[in-house]
């Protein structure tokens, strides 16, 4: 069976502290947990029941194989994953602070997952897709950018949705600038854009409140521009439409993976509707959905192991709107 959803990129190790609210030199211990968004997101979508693949590079080594399992006990086809027998599995120091923001270091000197290329795509795979969701951060280095782009390409000519979060870390690029226009180099391309709303202050230098600096990142291909606010929730704007869908109020432990499981779930509200982006009450409602399966993946540490199930969603949408 062809997976619907493919998510391309990173996959890494995330140290996470044990202590939440000290500095990674102050850390007397970590706890070890996958992560890298677009495979949270493969992950997020089996979850939720959807079909997802990723495709991506680990290193042959102990944390590439662990993570390639995950993969799998999650449900996630990875006939796309790759091994490289010379680069490490990247890895990712996290620290939390006090308000269960993070604050990263990466280990990444190349890491496996920037050497992919495009020789080692799975090109039948990718042609069969619904929808290929990506990221930025294998748009940094080659040759994985050259691999990111051809499998781009191959998805839109065999006419899949692009989905895009830029997922923005600023440690991993040369530059603030290099990060702008990197991430704004194939902006163009996407049916779906997600991005939160520190990533529009980022990229527009602009106030994220304000409609008319999100609508600068509005392109003509654009079905869907989401902005995430935390725990207000999201704002949405199609060619028709815009509005807002308020968020839930939980005990928020870690960050790491809400927007992951966000995005995970409205794709797989988009493989079940492709012109959901014309229906508003339809859209209003997979947003809602997203928005508790976000909420929730912040209530435990590490992004993988936080993703909510469909019912545990259901269950506290139920519990906010008084059912």
């Amino acid at each position: 069976m062809a997976s619907q959803v493919i998510s391309f990129g990173e996959m890494l190790i995330d140290f996470v502290p044990m202590t939440s609210g000290v500095s990674l030199a102050e850390s007397q211990g970590f706890i070890k947990a996958p992560g890298g968004a677009p495979a949270n997101v493969a992950c997020a979508i089996a979850k939720l029941g959807g079909n997802s693949a990723f495709i991506g590079k680990v290193g042959d080594d102990e944390f590439g194989r662990m993570l390639a399992d995950i993969l799998k006990k999650n449900g996630v086809n990875t006939d796309g994953v790759c091994f490289d027998a010379d680069a490490r599995t990247a890895l990712a120091f996290v620290t939390l602070r006090s308000d269960g923001e993070r604050e990263f270091m990466f280990y990444r000197n190349p890491s496996a997952d920037m050497l992919l290329k495009d020789s080692e795509l799975k090109m039948d795979m990718i042609k069969k897709a619904k929808i290929f969701h990506y990221g930025s951060i294998s748009l940094i280095s080659e040759p994985c950018r050259s691999a990111h782009m051809a499998a781009m390409k191959a998805a839109r000519e065999a006419g899949a949705l692009l989905s895009y979060d830029p997922n923005v870390r600023l440690p991993l690029w040369p530059s603030a600038e290099a990060a702008r226009s990197g991430i704004k180099s194939i902006w163009s391309e996407a049916d779906f854009i997600k991005l939160s709303d520190d990533e529009v202050n980022f990229l527009t230098q602009g106030d994220p409140e304000k409609e008319d600096v999100v609508l600068s990142l509005w392109h003509d291909k654009l079905k869907l521009l989401i902005v995430t606010d935390g725990e207000k929730g999201c704002r949405y704007f199609t060619k028709k439409f815009k509005g807002k869908v308020p968020g839930f109020k939980v005990n928020t432990v870690d960050t790491t993976g809400a927007g992951d499981s966000f995005v995970g779930s409205l794709l797989v509200s988009v493989a079940n509707n492709p012109y959901i982006s014309d229906d508003e009450p339809k859209l209003k409602e997979a947003l809602k959905f997203a928005n508790a399966c976000a909420a929730l993946c912040t209530t435990q540490k590490g992004a993988i192991p936080a993703l909510p199930s469909v019912s545990e969603a259901q269950s506290l949408i139920s519990k906010s709107s008084g059912k």
